[in-house]
């Protein structure tokens, strides 16, 4: 689709990207660009996919995980969705010039809404 939502799924367990895949896998105006199983792999797919977003899932909730910081430096256009099941816990992260988060209800209706939202300058 031309102008479909580009999204990379990264997730070191299996399941977790399974999930997030078939959530992702109906939705018409949705293509998934790849998916990464180990972390330092991730900045290497987002520069040859070319991404409109990055949906990481981690095990616990903690800081921004710092591969946030690592693609949003090299890439600030990507917007990254973290993901957290066990703590029913989802955060949007983006670039505006510095790195800004908004904690998001942790939903399937939630998640589709923050990929099919337009980027702005400073507010997503």
């Amino acid at each position: 689709m031309e102008n479909s939502i580009r999204v990379l799924v990264a997730s070191g367990s299996r399941l977790m990207r399974e999930l997030i895949l078939t959530t992702l896998f109906d939705q018409a105006d949705i293509e998934i660009a790849d998916e990464v199983r180990d972390e330092a792999d991730v900045l290497e797919k987002v520069k040859e996919t070319n991404p409109d977003f990055v949906i990481f899932a981690q095990d616990t909730l903690a800081e921004r995980p710092n591969i946030c910081d690592t693609v949003l430096r090299a890439r600030p256009d990507v917007r990254i969705i973290t993901v957290a099941p066990r703590h029913s816990y989802l955060v949007h992260y983006w670039a505006s010039p510095d790195i800004q988060s908004r904690r998001v209800e942790a939903s399937e209706e939630a998640l589709l809404g923050i990929l099919r939202t337009k980027p702005t300058r400073g507010v997503a």
